[in-house]
């Protein structure tokens, strides 16, 4: 053989060489790098899956809004006041509440005078407080759900309500809050919010039916279908009402929506320009 043809020989083989080499390491770094693609989705999925394995809890989440669809509509001043949602019967009041029930000055209902006379405290941008952080002119509310605990993040002035799930008792002589302290449980499709703690400086309602710092609230919250959800509450504030009362409350769910701002310190001028109007007429 010519010493020609030998190194051509040895060129063709190096360059076939190379290419296998060249070829061979591409191979296994696709391979490398599909393998871990395949291990971050199998990680992402076994968290998921591990975050909701062993439990059977419903799913909440979403954006929700108080309907406005019959019957809750047709009943009188039930988007301001709890007691007439399920009756037309004032709730049984202690002479205490009964006293702090008729020095209420409402601005709405069949008692409501002008916004420069009412003592709502929300009025003056005060914190309303549970249950009336529903009512809260129609804003919607968001509910989040983790292990351990549910959340409600309210478009009125981003209020937020913590709900603990995960099997904790109530603080003994809990600090009073406007919020009050909430400690959930579920049972079965239902979850359970009790909830004490307040202090004595809201109303539970538009229409100015009182509490004090006894007041304990039971809420039992379903989801009879997708687009609806349930909440019973019932009242127990011994110092203002002789015996629990309840009421009920329906849910829209809007998928659509997000949570916007509602800040209350937006309206304090167009109260005050109410004010000074109201105030010209006398």
């Amino acid at each position: 053989m010519s010493a020609a043809k030998t190194i051509c020989n040895k060129s063709i083989f190096l360059r076939t060489r190379t290419a296998w080499i060249a070829g061979f390491a591409t191979l296994a770094a696709i391979t490398f790098v599909t393998c871990l693609h395949s291990q971050g989705n199998h990680s992402a999925e076994s968290t998921a899956a591990a975050r909701t394995a062993g439990t059977s809890v419903p799913d909440f989440t979403g954006v929700w809004r108080r309907t406005r669809r019959p019957p809750d509509n047709k009943r009188k001043y039930t988007l301001f006041e709890l007691a007439l949602s399920l009756t037309n019967e004032q709730p049984p009041m202690t002479p205490w509440g009964l006293e702090k029930f008729k020095a209420a000055r409402p601005n709405v209902g069949p008692h409501s005078v002008t916004i420069a006379e009412t003592n709502d405290p929300t009025a003056n941008c005060f914190p309303p407080g549970v249950p009336k952080i529903y009512l809260m002119r129609g804003a919607p509310f968001e509910i989040v759900q983790e292990p351990g605990r549910v959340l409600m993040y309210f478009e009125y002035d981003h209020f937020v309500r913590e709900i603990f799930t995960d099997g904790r008792q109530h603080t003994t002589d809990p600090n009073p809050t406007w919020m009050g302290e909430s400690i959930g449980r579920w049972e079965g499709k239902t979850l359970v919010i009790d909830t004490i703690g307040f202090n004595d400086k809201t109303w539970l309602d538009y229409d100015g039916h009182p509490h004090s710092d006894q007041l304990h609230l039971i809420e039992r919250i379903q989801r009879p279908t997708r687009g609806s959800l349930v909440n019973d509450i019932t009242i127990e504030d011994p110092k203002a009402y002789t015996k629990p009362w309840s009421s009920h409350m329906v849910f829209d769910l809007h998928p659509d929506w997000k949570i916007e701002e509602t800040i209350c310190e937006d309206n304090v001028n167009f109260a005050d320009v109410q004010k000074v109007a109201e105030s010209k007429k006398k």
